[in-house]
């Protein structure tokens, strides 16, 4: 069976960035200008399938990434998301990871941030 991320990181055009065991492309339906997506070269549905060594990995490229995109895009913040199985909204079962970009007005009330997810809940 075919996996988009697996085929995708043979697409070398496509890659910002990539260490040994992640690469990151830019997402194709951003939410925000310069929204990437950090994904895993070893085939794993989601976060929890991680080791040791790869969430160290993680977390490099996305500390890189947000370099890259802090020199191109001068954002004024940053959301960073994971979706973890069907239920909170993963449509591809291969992990990856979304940096998104925030900017001053880019939403009329950002506060909750990540709580957004559930919309009733964001504000509290």
């Amino acid at each position: 069976m075919s996996c988009l991320f697996c085929d995708l990181v043979k697409h070398k055009e496509k890659i910002i960035y990539e260490n040994d065991k992640f690469y990151a492309i830019y997402d194709s339906f951003p939410v925000n200008l310069g929204h990437v997506l950090i994904i895993s070269k070893r085939h794993v549905v989601d976060y929890f399938g991680l080791s040791e060594q790869d969430i160290k990995a993680l977390d490099q490229a996305i500390r890189e990434v947000k370099v890259i995109t802090d020199k191109l895009y001068k954002p004024n913040g940053y959301n960073i998301g994971i979706n973890n199985g069907e239920v909170a909204g993963q449509t591809i079962m291969h992990l990856h990871v979304h940096l998104i970009p925030r900017y001053l007005g880019d939403s009329k009330n950002p506060r909750g941030g990540v709580r957004g997810v559930i919309p009733e809940k964001q504000k509290y």
